[in-house]
C-alpha cells in the first residue's frame, strides 16, 4: 500500500500536536494526534507504522492488509458532548470546526437545524445517507437537541429530493409521541441555500447581518454528515476517521456516492475507483464546483473533503479579464486561477456590491442568495481596462 499522510490541521484553529513518534506501530482509530489551541482530536484511519512527522503531517507505512470494518473504540465519555470532542468530529459540510464546541452551547428556547440542503451543484453524499438511513439521522438530531437543548428540530431540505423526503416523513410519522418536535422544512431551491445564514433566514424568517453566527439567532446548525459521525460516536463508540464524498465530472463513472472512505486516501485512488479520466479532461476540483479548489492527484481525503470533480479543459481566452468576487462563489485566489488555466490575463478585480468587510478583513455578503445587479463594477473593471469578466455565481 502506499503511504498515507495524516494531516495535523483537518479542522478551523490550529495544527494539532502529534502524540506518537516515528516507529510507532499505530491501528485504525488509534488516537495520533490532539489539539493545541481550538481544533480536534485526529485518529488513524489506517493501521501501520508511523515513518514520518512534521508540521503539517504524520507519515503512516500503512499495513499491507486492512481491516476498515474495525477501529480501536473512543474512550468511555461522561456525556454525549465530551464522546464528540473526544471522536474528533468537525463540520463535514467544508468549514470542519469542531462540533463540540459549536454544541456546548445551551439554547433552551432554540432550534437545532440538521442541514440538508446538499448546496453545491453535482454533490450528492448527504441526500444519498438520509435515502439509505433516515432513522439515523432522527437519533442524531435527538443526541444534538439533549446536548444543546434545543426546544425542537429543523431538517432544513429542498422538496426536489422527493425519496429523501418520503423517508424522512416515515420515521418522523414513527415518533411524533416525542417531548421535542422534529419538523421539516422545504428550502427553496437556490444557491447557496446551505449557508448557514440564508438556513437561519429560511427557517426563522430572521436575516443575521454578515459575520454573524446562528447563535444570534438561537438557532445551531449541522449538516447531515457531521451529524452522522455523531450517531457512530455515541452508538458506536467510533472516531472520526472516514468520509462520505461524491465523484463527479469527466470520469468513467461519474456521479459515485462512496460511503466511509478513509481519512487519507488519495484523490488518485478516487479516479481509479471512477474508472479514470474521459478525455479530454481538465482539472480536478476538490470540493463543489462553485467554492471548492484546484486538486492534485497526489492530495488525499480529510474531514472536509466532501468531492473529488474532473472538470471539462478550460476554455481559452486571450483578452484582458477582470474578476468578480462574491462570497457564494470562488474566491478571489480561485478565480485568478481559472483566469491563468484559460491563459486570459486579470488587469483588474472588483468584489461583488453586496460584500461587506467584517471582523478580520473577511468580506461577507449582506444577503446571501440574492443576487444584485452589477453594472456599477461591471463598468468599473470595463474602465480599468478588462475586456471580458470572469465571476463566481452572479445572476446578472
Amino acid at each position: 500500500m502506499p503511504d498515507i499522510s495524516i494531516y495535523l490541521r483537518q479542522h478551523v484553529g490550529d495544527a494539532c500536536r502529534p502524540i506518537v513518534k516515528v516507529g510507532d506501530s499505530v491501528k485504525r482509530g488509534q488516537l495520533v494526534a490532539v489539539p493545541s489551541g481550538l481544533g480536534a482530536n485526529i485518529h488513524a484511519s489506517f493501521s501501520g507504522t508511523v515513518s514520518a512527522i512534521d508540521e503539517q503531517k504524520i507519515v503512516l507505512a500503512a499495513d499491507e492488509k486492512q481491516d476498515f470494518a474495525s477501529f480501536i473504540p473512543l474512550e468511555p465519555a461522561s456525556d454525549i458532548l465530551e464522546t464528540i470532542e473526544k471522536a474528533g468530529i468537525t463540520g463535514a459540510g467544508g468549514a470542519s470546526f469542531p462540533t463540540h464546541i459549536k454544541l456546548k452551547t445551551a439554547i433552551p428556547n432554540g432550534i437545532f437545524v440538521a442541514n440538508a440542503a446538499e448546496c453545491e451543484p453535482l454533490l450528492a453524499h448527504n441526500i444519498d445517507q438520509i435515502e439509505k438511513d433516515a432513522p439515523a439521522l432522527l437519533r442524531g438530531i435527538r443526541y444534538c437537541l439533549a446536548v444543546t437543548q434545543a426546544k425542537k428540530g429543523i431538517i432544513a431540505i429542498k422538496p426536489k429530493h422527493k425519496k429523501a423526503v418520503t423517508e424522512l416523513k416515515k420515521v418522523l410519522l414513527a415518533e411524533k409521541a416525542q417531548e421535542k418536535p422534529i419538523e421539516l422544512h422545504f428550502l427553496p431551491d437556490l444557491y447557496p441555500a446551505g449557508d448557514e445564514r440564508v438556513i437561519v433566514r429560511e427557517v426563522t424568517g430572521i436575516e443575521l447581518e454578515p459575520g454573524h453566527l446562528p447563535l444570534e439567532a438561537n438557532v445551531i446548525v449541522d449538516n447531515v454528515e457531521t451529524i452522522k459521525h455523531i450517531v457512530e460516536a455515541v452508538e458506536l463508540r467510533k472516531p472520526f476517521i472516514d468520509k462520505d464524498l461524491t465523484i463527479s465530472g469527466r470520469v468513467q463513472k461519474p456521479k459515485q456516492v462512496l460511503h466511509d472512505v478513509p481519512l487519507g486516501t488519495t484523490v488518485r485512488e478516487l479516479l481509479e475507483k471512477a474508472g479514470g479520466y474521459v478525455h479530454p479532461h481538465g482539472e480536478i476540483v476538490i470540493g463543489g464546483p462553485m467554492t471548492g479548489h484546484h486538486g492534485e492527484e497526489s492530495d488525499c481525503v480529510t474531514k472536509s473533503f466532501g468531492a473529488m470533480l474532473v472538470a471539462m479543459p478550460f476554455p481559452q481566452e486571450k483578452r484582458r479579464a477582470g474578476i468578480l468576487v462574491c462570497e457564494c462563489g470562488g474566491s478571489e485566489q480561485r478565480l485568478r486561477e481559472i483566469a491563468a488555466g484559460m491563459g486570459a490575463p486579470v488587469v483588474a478585480m472588483e468584489r461583488c456590491k453586496r460584500m461587506t468587510e467584517t471582523k478580520g478583513g473577511r468580506y461577507r455578503c449582506n444577503l446571501p442568495g440574492v443576487c444584485p445587479g452589477q453594472a456599477a463594477k461591471v463598468m468599473a473593471l470595463k474602465r480599468q481596462g478588462a475586456q471580458v469578466i470572469i465571476t463566481g455565481t452572479c445572476s446578472d
